[in-house]
This record gives C-alpha cells, sequence and structure tokens, in this order.
C-alpha cells in the first residue's frame, strides 16, 4: 500500500472527525450600501471574516426565493417613489440602523408615499414594494431573496430576463428579472467595486466576490454577446465539516477518517475534480485537521477559503489597473509567502506557472500544504502541473520538473459531480515516487458506480 497503508485499519493516526473551532466572528453581511450609482463603496475593503463552523440544518420550509412578488406597478413609478426616498430620508441615519429598523422605516415612509399619491396598493403589496426599494438601496437589488435563501448553491444569470439557481445539485430557472441590461450593469459594478476592482470594455472578464466571501464572476460586452453574465458561488454560511461529507454521502467515513489524519500528519494533498465539484469545500473541510499552534498562509484569486485556524494570513491577487500596471499574479504571492514564515501554504486554485514555486514550497520545508486544480482524473492532474510548469519556461527538463512533483505531492483526491448533481470523492491515490521518467501513482480508494435509483441517482 506504500507509506500510507498503516494509516488505513490499523487505528494509528485515526482522530475522531468532530472538530470543535473556537467561536469566531459572526460573518460580515452581503449587504452593500449603494444609493443606485454605476459606482460602488470605497475600494479595497478587507476580505470577510472567518466565521465559525455551525453544522445546523438549514431551514427548508422557508418560501421560495426564486419567485419574486409581481407587483403591478410601472418602473418609472417605483423610481419615482425610489428617488422621493433618498431626498427624503438620511441615508446616514438609515446605515447606522439594523435591517429591520431600516426596513420598518423605509416601509413607513413607502406608505406615506403611497397615500399622499393616492395609489391603490393593499399593505401586503407596500410591504413588497418597500423591500424591494431596500434591496436596491442597500443590497442587491433583486438577487437578494437568493442570497438570503440557504439551500441554494450558485446564482447563474444569462441576461437580465434569464436567472437559474442550483438548488441540491439541480439548476432551476426562476422569476427573477432585472428591469433592464442598465440595471443588471449597476449590480454588478456595485459588487466588482465593492473588492477594489473594474469591469468594463477593456476589461471584460473580472473575478470578485460579496462581503460575505460568495464567489462573482462576471462578462460583459464584448465578449458577452446576449449582454453581462455574472455567477455567484454563494459562500455557506455554515462551512462543512468531514463529518456532514460523510453524512451527505460525498465521502465515505473510512476515507474521512484517511484523508483527516493524512493532513493531521502534514502530507501534501492535491485536490483535483471539475467545476462544481467540490474542491474548495473539500480544503475548507480537510483544513480543519491543522493544528491551530500553525501559521498558515492562504493565496487565491479572489478570498473564499474559511480556515478556522486563528494565526490565517491571507492574500489574493489583484488585476491590473486602466493603464496596464500593478498587477500582482500568484507567482509573485507564492514568493513572498515563502518570506513570511509559513508552517504550509494552501492556494485556493493552481492555474499557471504558479505550480513551480508551488512545488519548491512543498519541497523546501513547508509539507502538509493543500492545493486544488482543476482536472478530470489523478493522472490529468500530473500532467496539468507539468504543462503549468512550462509556462513559466524554467530552466528545467521535464524528467526534473516530475521528479519535483513525485517529491512533493502526497496524495491526490479526485472530486467529481455527478449526472444527479452529488458531489463525490471518486479516488485517492498516493505518489509512490518515479519509474524511469514516469510518476508512478497507486490508488488507495475508488467510487465505483453500480446503478441508478427510483429517482434517477446515481449510485455507487
Amino acid at each position: 500500500m506504500g507509506r500510507f497503508s498503516d494509516i488505513l485499519g490499523t487505528g494509528r493516526g485515526r482522530v475522531p472527525l468532530q472538530v470543535k473551532s473556537p467561536a469566531e466572528p459572526a460573518p460580515v453581511s452581503a449587504h452593500i450600501l449603494d444609493t443606485g450609482s454605476q459606482n460602488g463603496p470605497e475600494a479595497g475593503k478587507p476580505a470577510p471574516n472567518r466565521p465559525s463552523p455551525d453544522t445546523s440544518k438549514p431551514d427548508t420550509h422557508r418560501p421560495d426565493s426564486s419567485k419574486q412578488n409581481k407587483l403591478k406597478i410601472a418602473p418609472e413609478t417605483r423610481r419615482r417613489i425610489h428617488n422621493m426616498l433618498i431626498d427624503d430620508l438620511d441615508l446616514s441615519i438609515l446605515d447606522s440602523m439594523d435591517d429591520q429598523d431600516m426596513r420598518a422605516q423605509i416601509e413607513t415612509r413607502v406608505g406615506e408615499i403611497v397615500k399622499d399619491e393616492r395609489m391603490k396598493l393593499n399593505r401586503s403589496e407596500v410591504q413588497a414594494l418597500s423591500g424591494s426599494i431596500v434591496n436596491e438601496m442597500v443590497g442587491l437589488g433583486p438577487l437578494e431573496p437568493l442570497l438570503a435563501d440557504d439551500s441554494i448553491s450558485d446564482i447563474l444569470i444569462n441576461t437580465h430576463e434569464q436567472v437559474y439557481i442550483e438548488r441540491g445539485g439541480e439548476l432551476e430557472p426562476t422569476d427573477v428579472r432585472f428591469a433592464d441590461e442598465a440595471h443588471l450593469l449597476r449590480i454588478i459594478n456595485k459588487i466588482v467595486a465593492a473588492v477594489g476592482r473594474r469591469v468594463d470594455e477593456s476589461q471584460p472578464l473580472v473575478d470578485a466576490r460579496l462581503l460575505d466571501g460568495s464567489r462573482v464572476n462576471v462578462a460583459v460586452a464584448p465578449i458577452a454577446v446576449d449582454g453581462p453574465l455574472m455567477s455567484i458561488r454563494k459562500f455557506s454560511k455554515n462551512p462543512f465539516t468531514l463529518d456532514k461529507l460523510v453524512e451527505f454521502g460525498a465521502v465515505p467515513e473510512k476515507v474521512a477518517e484517511f484523508l483527516w489524519a493524512a493532513c493531521k500528519a502534514r502530507v501534501t494533498i492535491l485536490i483535483s475534480g471539475g467545476t462544481g465539484s467540490g474542491k474548495t469545500t473539500l480544503l475548507n473541510a480537510l483544513s480543519q485537521a491543522i493544528s491551530h499552534k500553525e501559521r498558515l498562509i492562504t493565496i487565491e484569486d479572489a478570498a473564499e477559503l474559511q480556515l478556522q485556524q486563528p494565526h490565517v494570513a491571507r492574500m489574493e491577487t489583484r488585476p491590473p489597473n486602466l493603464e496596464g500596471k500593478g498587477e500582482i499574479r500568484q507567482r509573485e504571492l507564492v514568493k513572498n509567502a515563502l518570506r513570511m514564515r509559513p508552517d504550509r501554504v494552501i492556494l485556493g486554485e493552481v492555474r499557471g506557472e504558479e505550480a513551480f514555486d508551488m512545488l519548491q514550497a512543498m519541497n523546501t520545508g513547508h509539507e502538509g500544504s493543500l492545493a486544488t486544480l482543476h482536472a478530470n482524473t489523478p493522472r490529468d492532474a500530473i500532467t496539468r502541473l507539468e504543462q503549468m510548469v512550462a509556462m513559466g519556461d524554467m530552466k528545467i527538463s521535464p524528467e526534473g520538473v516530475a521528479g519535483q512533483i513525485a517529491s512533493a505531492i502526497g496524495l491526490i483526491v479526485q472530486a467529481t459531480r455527478l449526472s444527479d448533481g452529488q458531489r463525490k470523492i471518486i479516488s485517492v491515490s498516493e505518489v509512490t515516487g518515479m519509474e524511469g521518467k514516469i510518476i508512478q501513482m497507486q490508488e488507495i480508494f475508488n467510487y465505483t458506480r453500480t446503478g441508478t435509483g427510483p429517482k434517477h441517482e446515481v449510485i455507487g
């Protein structure tokens, strides 16, 4: 079985799966203050606080947030009420209120305006109108109900008139709509400006995040043909533990115990998988095995990891400015991290030439580091690492690169999203060394599909 065979089956190195971490501050709200202008708030806000794990189950009896209240009120009337509110209310006072008081204040004023303007709206319609206006003023407009629904994992916006969600691994259309393309662009600008980024024709692709850590990807013209595109991978308010992944069937219990023990024993682990396969979720869960006495440095394109340790230094890349200057790539951050006395370096995703510097870090006293990358199999993950090192134009032979990988990586964990939407760990492979010029691996665990259940779920 190789150097990890003694961990499995003998009880050696096993630890309980349940993790208890010290309480951390509550996560920051995803709401962003904006009064409807194209510009977001002051750029450069810090990344979100790390919330403490809460494994309580979400409320499954909430109303369907993908269905919006359809008020029969003209957009120009709504805008007029909105502008009247801005003129009447002291926004600085509203900013100091909690959400409930703010909504009550605005609802009262909306009711007065409706009465003064002789609009025929009942109480529930006034409340719905107030809620939509509050969402526009201090939130993300029509996206707010979707962001508040913990059962939704992804929000996918194809046009201002077409919004999908992912719930329970399956895609669903919604009735959520933006007033027009300009409305959607205003919400997009609000999001990207809040993290010091921009999106326009000269930079039509951007990664960003909400203040609660949710991952955002945006594409606009000329890249997006039919109008702005936006994808939001929601930040989990209740970070998954390995226990929960076992409970949900994503990881077999013995595999979870093995990976927990390997992470605790400072084995370097590479998590491979396709988009939406659960790589980041698994990385977060595995990281809970790391001692709270260790110093961890995380490197990401957009900060989203939810490490619970108290000694974590987080860095994220920066895109170039309007003049094409000031870009900071992952490679520079990996190099800098090595000067910051890390015990482990954790890369949210390896994408390019920083792969070489990551391998150097793993081979120079930073065992137990973690990283993810996009690949369909463990062998593909090795090939992609070799290709990414080559992107850096390093003066090192292919055999030298292979040797670096074989020495640095201990385990490759393969995650996937099955046809029924389930996320599962389908393989764990040990990198055993080199045989000639070829990196050798030995599969320790394997998931085999055995059939389909009565609800078309995959069984294995």
